[in-house]
């Protein structure tokens, strides 16, 4: 079983967003909490800083790396409705899920 210790492995395939049907990025990584802390103030440099994309709005975890970047490339090419509406099947508001995912691994400022 892999960790979900937020300083260790948090494997996840992810999309954030500019706003509610805003800008959309997909990515993958090891350490969502972190990633996604990089990406709000804008610690990475690309797209989500360019493009002030901050807010998480989807995410889905796996067990393997593999797994998970299989699947961030078959997200990409779908189009943009169809995500849009994976969005909305879990999170209709387009709520930003960070607080709520720090708040459920523990931590205050991840790495």
């Amino acid at each position: 079983m892999v960790s979900r210790d937020p300083f260790n492995v948090f494997i996840a395939v992810y999309m954030m967003a500019s706003r509610k049907h805003g800008t959309i990025y997909i990515g993958v990584t090891s350490r969502l909490p972190g990633r996604v802390y990089d990406h709000r103030e804008s610690l990475v440099e690309g797209f989500t800083k360019r493009y002030n994309v901050h807010w998480l709005v989807w995410y889905e975890m796996h067990e393997r790396m593999t797994d998970a970047i299989r699947h961030e490339k078959t997200l990409k090419k779908y189009p943009r409705q169809w995500k849009i509406n994976l969005i909305e099947r879990e999170n209709p508001q387009w709520d930003d899920l960070f607080p709520a995912l720090v708040s459920a691994v523990g931590i205050v400022r991840p790495k």
